[in-house]
Formats: C-alpha cells, sequence, structure tokens
C-alpha cells in the first residue's frame, strides 16, 4: 500500500479527521436573511454596531442579532456539526440590561437539538455544539421569553459549521402565494363602522359616513344634533354641535340596487375618538420625503379606492415638513416642500377627510427637524433645551395647528414624562378643535394609566418594521396593556406595515406574507388598536385592498364597547396563542393563532373563553357561517397564519 494512502488512513482511524472537512463561519452566511424584531443582524458586531461582549468577555467573530430572531439555514445532510457560545451582549443601557432576556435554541429538520434556558444579562457565554449529520433544514432561533425585548440583544459568538458537503447557506421562510378571503363588497348601500362618535360642543364637527356600494348614492340622517347637517349626495355631516349629549342618529343610504339604514351615536362631550383612529401616515412609505404633493396625492388615492367608505379618515403627514419658527405665533413653520399648509388641509378636508401632523418637544425630531423646544431665527437655534423643559413652545405650535385646521397630532418622544403630556393635554383641549392626541414612542408601562388619561393614544412599543418577528413581538407583547384602553384612549402598537412599504429608501412589497398579513391585520383588530396604514397608496393591489377592506374585520376593531382584546391561551411549544375580544352585540371575537412553521390543527374550547352552551360560529375572513357548536370548535390553520372567528350564543327559543 502507498505509504501517503496509510498515513491518511491511520489518521483518519486515531483522530477521525476527514481531509475534505472544513469550518464555515456563521458570520459568513448572508444576514439579510435573519429575520428579528428590532435592527439587523450584523457579523462580528452587536446588533448596535459595538464589539461583541458578553458579560466583559470579547469575542471577534460572531453575529450580534435581537431577540425575536429566526436565522434559517439550509444544509445538504452532510453538515457534521454546528458550535458556538451564546449570551446577552453587553451592549444596551444598564436600565435594559437590568431586563434583559432570551431563550436560544438550535432546531434542526423541526426538532429542539438544544436549548439555553433563559440566560440574562451578565451571565458568561454558553458554549453549544450540536450533531447536524443528515440535517437539511437548521434555524437558529431566539426568543425573548414573553416579558418584553428591552436590552435583548443577542449574540451567537465563535459560531461554525464543520461541513463535509456542500457549504450551509441562509434563506428566507418560504411565501406562499396571496389569496383573497374577504368576499366583494355588494352595489346595495352598506353602512359600515365606526357607529360611534365622539365630538366637543363648539367645535368644527367633520364626519363622512363609512359607506360603501355603487354611486351615486342618497344620504339621509334623522335625529341630527343642532348645528349639524348631512350632504345627501357625499354623505358628509359637517357643522358645529350646540348641546352636549348623546344623538342616537338614524343613518340610510339609497341606490338604484337597494337601502340600508343603521343608528350612528354622536356624542357630544368631553372625550373625542371613541373607537381607534383610521388612516393612513406617511412614514412607513416616503421617511422623511413628505411634501405637499405626495399627501394631496394620498388624499386622491385614499378617495379613489374607497377607503373612506370603510372607515379611514385621516391623512397624517408624519417627521419632514418643518422648517424654521416664526410667522403669527412664531411657531414652527413649514419648509419649502409645504408651500401652503393652510391650502393643503383645506384640500384634505373638501374630501371628507381629516388631517394629522407630526412634532417632537426636542430640539430636533428624530429626522434632524426643528423640534418644539427650539427657537430657530435666520436658519439657527437661538435658544434651546437638550430635554423638554427649559425652551417649551407648545402654546405657540397648538396655536398653529388650530389655526391650519389640524385634526391630529403625534407627538414623538422618548421618555414621555407627565408633566409636558399633561400640557400639551391641557392646550390641544383649548384650542378650539377636536384634535386627537397620540403620542409616540414606547411609552413607559409604568405609567399606564397616566396616558390613558390624558391622551387618545399611545404607542405601546419601538417603530415596527415589515418582519414576522417584528410585527408578532410586538402584536403578542400587548396583552399586559389590555387593562387600560377604553373609548377615548387606545393602546397603540404602531402602524400596519401591509403594501408597499420602504421608509423613504427602497419601496418594495411588504416581508410580511399573506397568511401574516391576515395575521397582522386580525391581531390589531382584536387589540381596539389605530388603524393606521402604512405603504404607498397608488400601489395596492387588488389582496391588499381586500385586507384593508373586510367590514367585518374592521368592525371588531371599531367596536363601540371598546374593549381591548386579551390572551386566553398560549403553547409556546406549539407556537399557538388564542386571543379574544366581547363585543357590543353580546357576541366574542376569537382568533386561533398559529405561530409555528406548519400547518396544524388548533382547538378552543369554551372554557378557555369562560363561555357555555351552544354557540353559532362564524369566520370573519370569509364572511361565512361555519357551524354550531356547542363546547370547543376545531380547525386547521396555515403556518404563520389565523383563523378568525365570531361566536354568538344561540337563542334555545
Amino acid at each position: 500500500m502507498n505509504k501517503g494512502i496509510a498515513l491518511v488512513l491511520l489518521t483518519v482511524l486515531v483522530t477521525g479527521f476527514r481531509p475534505n472537512r472544513r469550518q464555515v463561519w456563521l458570520d459568513e452566511l448572508d444576514l439579510s436573511k435573519v429575520d428579528q424584531s428590532a435592527g439587523q443582524a450584523i457579523a462580528n458586531q452587536s446588533m448596535w454596531k459595538t464589539p461583541l461582549s458578553v458579560s466583559g468577555e470579547k469575542f471577534s467573530r460572531g453575529v450580534g442579532t435581537h431577540a425575536e430572531s429566526v436565522f434559517r439555514i439550509q444544509l445538504d445532510g452532510k453538515t457534521v456539526s454546528f458550535s458556538a457560545r451564546v449570551g446577552i451582549d453587553d451592549s444596551a443601557p444598564a436600565h435594559e440590561l437590568e431586563q434583559a432576556s432570551a431563550e436560544f435554541s438550535v432546531i434542526g429538520d423541526g426538532r429542539v437539538l438544544w436549548r439555553s434556558g433563559v440566560m440574562r444579562a451578565n451571565e458568561k457565554a454558553k458554549p453549544l455544539k450540536v450533531t447536524t449529520k443528515g440535517i437539511r433544514s437548521l434555524i437558529l432561533h431566539v426568543d425573548h421569553t414573553g416579558d418584553g425585548i428591552a436590552g435583548d440583544r443577542a449574540d451567537w459568538v465563535d459560531a461554525s459549521f464543520e461541513v463535509a458537503g456542500a457549504d450551509p447557506v441562509s434563506i428566507s421562510r418560504p411565501r406562499e402565494q396571496a389569496y383573497i378571503t374577504t368576499p366583494a363588497a355588494p352595489k346595495k348601500p352598506v353602512i359600515n363602522a365606526p357607529y360611534i362618535y365622539g365630538t366637543r360642543a363648539g367645535n368644527p364637527f367633520l364626519f363622512r359616513v363609512p359607506l360603501s356600494g355603487e354611486r351615486p348614492v342618497t344620504v339621509k340622517a334623522t335625529g341630527l344634533p343642532e348645528g349639524l347637517s348631512i350632504d345627501s349626495r357625499t354623505g358628509i355631516i359637517t357643522g358645529k354641535a350646540v348641546k352636549n349629549g348623546t344623538y342616537r342618529v338614524s343613518v340610510s343610504a339609497e341606490n338604484s340596487y337597494g337601502t340600508d339604514t343603521r343608528e350612528l351615536a354622536i356624542v357630544v362631550g368631553e372625550k373625542i375618538a371613541l373607537t381607534p383612529p383610521m388612516g393612513w401616515n406617511s412614514w412607513n412609505v416616503v421617511g422623511a420625503a413628505i411634501s405637499d404633493q405626495k399627501i394631496r396625492d394620498m388624499a386622491d388615492a385614499m378617495v379613489k379606492l374607497g377607503l373612506p367608505d370603510y372607515g379611514y379618515a385621516y391623512i397624517n403627514i408624519d417627521d419632514g415638513w418643518q422648517g424654521q419658527r416664526g410667522g403669527k405665533y412664531n411657531a414652527i413653520m413649514p419648509n419649502e416642500k409645504f408651500p401652503d399648509m393652510k391650502a393643503l388641509v383645506d384640500y384634505v378636508h373638501s374630501k371628507g377627510l381629516k388631517i394629522g401632523i407630526y412634532s417632537s418637544p426636542w430640539v430636533q425630531t428624530y429626522a434632524g427637524f426643528t423640534g418644539g423646544s427650539a427657537d430657530t431665527r435666520d436658519g439657527k437655534v437661538i435658544n434651546s433645551a437638550r430635554r423638554y423643559g427649559t425652551f417649551s413652545f407648545a402654546r405657540n405650535d397648538v396655536q398653529q395647528w388650530a389655526d391650519w385646521g389640524f385634526d391630529y397630532v403625534k407627538y414623538d418622544w422618548v421618555t414621555n414624562d407627565i408633566a409636558h403630556t399633561a400640557e400639551l393635554t391641557y392646550l390641544l383641549r383649548q384650542s378650539g378643535r377636536d384634535i386627537v392626541y397620540s403620542i409616540s414612542n414606547a411609552a413607559p408601562f409604568e405609567l399606564a394609566p397616566d396616558w390613558a388619561n390624558l391622551t387618545n393614544a399611545w404607542r405601546t412599543t419601538g417603530d415596527i418594521h415589515d418582519s414576522w418577528c417584528s410585527m408578532t413581538t410586538i402584536g403578542f407583547m400587548q396583552n399586559r396593556w389590555q387593562p387600560y384602553a377604553r373609548p377615548g384612549s387606545w393602546n397603540d402598537p404602531d402602524m400596519l406595515v401591509a403594501g408597499n412599504v420602504g421608509w423613504g429608501k427602497d419601496i418594495h412589497p411588504t416581508r410580511l406574507s399573506p397568511d401574516e398579513q391576515y395575521t397582522h391585520v386580525t391581531l390589531w383588530s382584536l387589540l381596539a388598536a389605530p388603524l393606521l396604514i402604512g405603504c404607498d397608496l397608488n400601489q395596492v393591489d387588488s389582496f391588499t385592498l381586500r385586507l384593508l377592506t373586510n367590514n367585518e374585520v374592521i368592525a371588531i376593531d371599531q367596536d363601540p364597547l371598546g374593549i381591548q382584546g386579551k390572551r386566553r391561551f398560549a403553547d409556546r411549544n406549539k407556537g399557538i396563542e388564542i386571543w379574544a375580544k366581547p363585543l357590543q352585540d353580546g357576541s366574542l371575537a376569537v382568533g386561533l393563532f398559529n405561530l409555528s412553521d406548519n400547518r396544524q390543527e388548533i382547538t378552543v374550547n369554551w372554557e378557555q373563553l369562560d363561555i357555555k352552551g351552544s354557540q353559532a360560529i362564524r369566520d370573519v375572513w370569509r364572511q361565512k357561517d361555519l357551524a354550531i357548536a356547542g363546547k370547543s370548535y376545531s380547525s386547521p390553520v396555515p403556518a404563520h397564519g389565523v383563523l378568525f372567528l365570531k361566536l354568538k350564543a344561540v337563542d334555545k327559543k
């Protein structure tokens, strides 16, 4: 035998070495495929672009991610092993590290190969090594453990594969074909939600009756409060209500195909936003590159698409409109992209829509424009405060917003303090307009009762982006906020990421698959969340339009009872969540969510829902009656999908 061959065989027998085996580092893979709740996965750095560091130990190689995260890797069955060390990165601020926790898992062909257990900040990196022979699908998963994601910067360090065949390849989850469930709207008139609307006596009133069906149509209203009138052609109610009270208005609509009649409650008093605000916001599609013409285009597109027929009412300008201070009130004036703000507001109002504006109490906004505590003259900051306090121009700005005629204010700041939140609440109330007050970003949970008393909506989270991990992490962590939502005050898990989005950069179809988008809109509806569309309304396809205009789904979000749904059951190992929301008519909206990668049967029983007796079951998305069940209901649910049900007790008479 050749001495060289004999030496190789002897080496193999003694050491197990194979000449064709090699090391492939995890950080060499395409990290753009990693799906995570915040930020982006980064090679050889934390996701905050700092050196990888776990409990003070530095690492030169690895991947920095953020819980929740999913890293999908395709193997050829010949990969020998995967090894790494895992832990919480040290880069988060101290107050976030106190809350940080994560659990790392390695999943091969659907089977858990290794699990770290819950890890916290300042724990030493935990080593792992798993055999991957025969495995073709590997998932590196970081779970946020259900306690929030503050500080959950998670590292896979010294991570590599021992490879005998083809190199590992990072992949995205396969995307199913789009399919439409919402039935086509009938040609006859249908008066849609919301069926309750709040206003203050003496303030300008603008409400467009949400009315689908073929035009022309004639709309009538009896029992309107004194001072209000309706345009019979458009269904737009305007004027100024004179006296406080709850007015039961009978609204009817008629066209050549039929008629519809519904009761609209107009409540004249102190509360506005009696149902979650619905509309469109500019940020998720154009970022700071907003302009007068783009707002006009979106208002036109909203009407053309028929979105106001389903309750979408606001066109909201986000960050990027601001110039320097000046004008009658020394308020923030618009920049050159908005030559006449009052004319723009009037244009939007002429379509029966309302319009919102953005600001921040800081010297600069998050996009670098003039904020509420900066005094600017000749393009220079004259007076400013590092934080909100010293120079507040809230009164100046509110006076200007009211003069322009705005109906909604998104006020963006961290951390939101009670004193200055209350200041703006007072000023908006005294403005002479019904201006919805929405605070952003990530309101501290411990002050939730204050937000409920002071604002109409408050962001419970950081910014959403169009990924499964971002959407589900935000959505399914809303349960603890549930007690604080009520008519006039709403938890806000951020805007919808359906349709074409891009944040002013690469406009692209949402990265959420069709089933994931059904999950997204269903969950937001159960949460009684504001439904603010974030996509380009000029690029809406039929799937997205029908997704956003299912009147039964919207009616659950806009239910007058104003109760946020909550979790009734969860099995994290199987990826099952069951949420329910009581409705004014005595029925119960129920979402059966399948967060796993595989289609599975989900059963909901009446004990989980605290109900008894026979229930008529309706598929809300398909608007189809399914069955009558006595104790439970089971159905297959697609991977990353949902079954949205409405249960109503069967009359035994």
